[in-house]
């Protein structure tokens, strides 16, 4: 191989079920894991359950406001305890197989007979406890017994693209609210996704509203591949919409030096951050297999735009283009993948060197310690 090219993953990294098994444990069952918007459990009581690695997790808000995580597992015989996705309880969650009864906080409260069993503790056989943090208003949950530093893993990626934390703050994500939330059924390997996020060699090919938007990206070299860099608005270009209009009022902690600057952040193993002055894009992703990745999109804009019912297409469009032409590009490698053809893989020209280091990453994940 030439010295210009860096070889990839092969082929049956994207398509072989022991590997994805493999991902399911090293990674997302042991990593921070951006699993819902805070403010979508707006209630006591109000949950939702979120598919994590080969478990499920119920995510609640409690009588006192706070969220916590649990295993979605009924502590009796494993029943699944919460079959509905979202919805709001009232004061407990009854397992529908044998009616053991836990409260908002986990404890067991409940059970047929429980009080001829006088000997079970209560918070011993409640259910089990997933770690959980709030950030940028989205809440972060963690499967392992003991979940690596959220500084490290979380902040500091962003730390890494910025150069700074502050520079992520400055947009005050966690006070802003969802003017629109598109949900995309992708089937490609997650790390397909990843991959075409963290690049724009192909970005002049088949973005062009985007390149339209952010001329340098005509260039190939995405805003991710330099340290603190924000990819600048064409000339003309008003705001970060379909056709280049004016969108909303910069948001109040912006800085003149952000203004009319787009970053993107990738934060492993499942979020993409993307900042303009007025509005925030974040993508969540779901792995479900191999060849499937559940991609749930949030517009993120101050309360002022949301509540007002201000005209947010737009703005709106832009990325949702950007993101079917994204997928589609995903899907058309998914089935190439198991061809002789990838078998060791395909190459990886100079400006995109960046996902050679996230190859070497996920290598090194799966890779069992001695």
């Amino acid at each position: 191989m030439t010295a210009s090219l860096i070889p990839t993953l092969p082929g049956h990294y994207y398509t072989d079920p022991a590997i994805f098994s493999l991902e399911q444990s090293r990674i997302f069952e042991t990593m921070w894991f951006c699993a819902v918007r805070a403010a979508d459990l707006p209630n006591p009581g109000s949950f939702k359950s979120v598919e994590i690695g080969r478990e499920s997790v119920l995510i609640v808000r409690g009588r006192n406001g706070a969220l916590r995580a649990f295993l979605n597992i009924c502590r009796h015989r494993g029943a699944k305890l919460c079959t509905e996705e979202t919805g709001e309880v009232k004061r407990a969650f009854q397992c529908p197989y044998h009616a053991w009864t836990y409260g908002l906080d986990g404890k067991l409260i409940a059970a047929p007979n429980l009080t001829r069993m006088p000997d079970i503790d209560r918070v011993e056989y409640g259910l089990v406890n997933v770690h959980l943090r709030e950030w940028i208003g989205y809440v972060w949950v963690c499967l392992a017994d003991e979940p690596p530093p959220f500084e490290d893993d979380v902040m500091g990626a962003v730390t890494e693209r910025l150069g700074t934390l502050a520079a992520i703050d400055a947009y005050d994500i966690d006070t802003l609210q969802v003017g629109r939330r598109i949900t995309y059924d992708v089937k490609a390997n997650w790390k397909l996704i990843v991959e075409n996020f963290m690049e724009c060699y192909h970005c002049a090919t088949i973005h062009p509203e985007l390149v339209e938007v952010l001329p340098e990206f005509a260039d190939g070299y995405a805003a991710q591949y330099y340290v603190g860099h924000g990819a600048e608005f064409g000339t003309g270009i008003q705001g970060f919409t379909v056709d280049g209009s004016e969108g909303f009022d910069r948001l109040p902690g912006v800085t003149d030096d952000q203004d009319r600057r787009y970053y993107a952040i990738t934060i492993k193993p499942q979020v993409f951050v993307n900042l303009v002055p007025d509005h925030i894009i974040l993508h969540r992703m779901y792995p479900v297999a191999a060849d499937r990745t559940i991609v749930e999109c949030d517009w993120l804009y101050s309360h002022e735009v949301v509540t007002s019912g201000r005209d947010v297409s737009r703005s709106v469009e832009l990325f949702h283009r950007v993101n079917v032409q994204d997928f589609d590009a995903c899907e058309r490698c998914q089935p190439a993948m198991s061809s002789r053809a990838y078998a060791r893989g395909g190459v990886l020209v100079p400006s995109e060197h960046h996902i050679g280091a996230f190859h070497n990453w996920v290598t090194t994940r799966l890779t069992p310690t001695p």
